[in-house]
């Protein structure tokens, strides 16, 4: 087992990560950057480093400055989180040069699942259901018209290389082809630097549920459930329930096969997502594979009542995975708390966080690195925290949820805390009647 893990990260995930390493007895070294120098995640490792100037390009995702970081420290290993470098593969390329162990898939494991066009390709081959759509890349917009026929409109050019809404637009018809196609290469090559895009067909009022998949090199793989990740915001997600609310047992045992199946078939080790949409007819299609950990991870955690990151670790450190799945317990949510106002379309609210107040009782979990005094740097993502809520079922989860967000307190910034409240009281989401539109349609009646 590692001695020293370096997080290159930030944030409530670096925060997640140290925690778990302190209670397996493995020292942590923080990295931070200038303005992130009163982040509770630099305090409570063992060590800390600076790595760079505020902006992310030249602290967090400088691999140069973290690979010496974590050569000056001794660090073994290095835990990538989410975002940033976890699914960079030249930064694991790197850290295997460096002799250091990245805690995730290898370098071409993360190239092939990461190119999306590939992945379902991969997926096909072994029998997993795929949105119809371009075998792989979409090499000129003749092809995509051509394609786009095939498979009837309307239909979504998507980013190859990427994700989070980027390079996605979709087309009601074949007028809209060039100009869609225009738009999303050039997103995509702003955003992840790559131009390509696949085609896939438009699945109208889908259902977002994904795998939470943990492979290791014994060629085990296990699926710990669904998570249903449909009330999102421009493909952001806001909200995250395990288990389902649309899946019964029987779609359930067959997206968990699937996923499965699809992870054996490229060897898959370490902790993944397979990402399906279930359409109105609850058949379900794969999307893509993300190889890393996810952000709602720990709505996982509570229902089956383990760690995933603590096997992430062990699998990384050529154990075999700790826990095997088990029936799950329960109900749980998983709130984002960002620093944006849902009144003015969620735009960001960086500042200075006057009062903070956490909820807390029996099923209530938060993951945050800020506190009271803290000032939110403009630099990086929104997210403040998440409030994860688990109940008996899923309506005992909304009760507590609601018991929750009354004790839940930050001033000084706008959040999203007053969006998830008027969540949990609209009909439809009790219901469980929403897709993915959701949010749009309810700010917009």
């Amino acid at each position: 087992m590692f001695k020293k893990i370096l997080i290159a990260n930030r944030g409530e995930i670096a925060l997640r990560i140290i925690r778990t390493c302190k209670e397996m007895g493995i020292k942590t070294v923080a990295v931070y950057s200038e303005a992130d120098k009163d982040s509770m995640h630099a305090m409570f490792a063992d060590e800390a480093v600076c790595i760079g100037p505020p902006a992310g390009t030249d602290s967090y995702l400088k691999i140069t400055n973290i690979i010496s970081a974590a050569s000056i420290t001794g660090a073994e290993a290095i835990h990538p989180g989410y975002g940033f470098l976890a699914e960079n593969s030249e930064f694991s390329e790197i850290c295997a040069e460096s002799n250091i162990k990245f805690i995730g898939p290898s370098p071409a494991m993360i190239d092939q699942m990461g190119d999306k066009a590939f992945a379902k390709t991969t997926m096909k081959k072994v029998g997993v259901p795929v949105v119809p759509g371009s075998d792989g890349e979409i090499n000129d917009i003749e092809e995509a018209k051509r394609i786009a026929a095939e498979v009837g409109y309307p239909v979504m050019f998507k980013a190859s290389a990427g994700g989070g809404g980027k390079g996605m637009r979709i087309v009601e018809s074949e007028a809209d082809v060039e100009m869609a196609f225009q738009m999303a290469s050039t997103e995509a090559g702003a955003s992840f630097g790559n131009p390509a895009l696949y085609l896939e067909k438009f699945i109208e009022n889908p259902r977002h549920v994904e795998i939470q998949i943990m492979g290791d090199s014994f060629g085990n793989v296990y699926a710990f459930g669904e998570r249903d990740c449909s009330i999102q915001r421009r493909h952001q997600k806001l909200i995250e329930e395990t288990p389902s609310p649309i899946v019964d047992e029987e779609l359930r045992q067959k997206m968990i096969d699937a996923a499965v199946k699809g992870a054996k078939a490229v060897n898959y080790e370490g902790a993944g997502t397979v990402e399906f949409l279930v359409d109105k007819y609850h058949d379900f299609y794969f999307i893509e594979m993300n190889t890393r950990i996810q952000v709602e991870h720990p709505v996982t955690e509570m229902v089956h009542n383990i760690d995933l990151i603590k096997n992430q670790i062990l699998v990384a450190a050529g154990q075999k995975i700790a826990d095997i799945p088990g029936k799950p317990v329960g109900h749980c949510f998983e709130f984002r708390i960002n620093a944006e106002d849902p009144d003015f379309d969620f735009r960001p609210s960086p500042g200075k966080i006057s009062m903070l107040h956490f909820p807390g009782g029996f099923g209530i979990r938060n993951d945050s690195h800020v506190y009271s005094g803290y000032t939110i740097p403009p630099y990086y993502d929104s997210l403040l925290g998440k409030l994860i809520v688990w109940g008996v079922d899923r309506n005992h989860a909304i009760a507590r949820s609601k018991r929750a967000f009354e004790e839940f307190l930050i001033e000084g910034v706008k959040t999203t805390i007053p969006f998830h409240q008027q969540v949990l009281e609209n009909e439809d989401f009790i219901n469980s009647n929403y897709d993915t539109s959701f949010i749009d349609k309810m700010l917009n009646k």
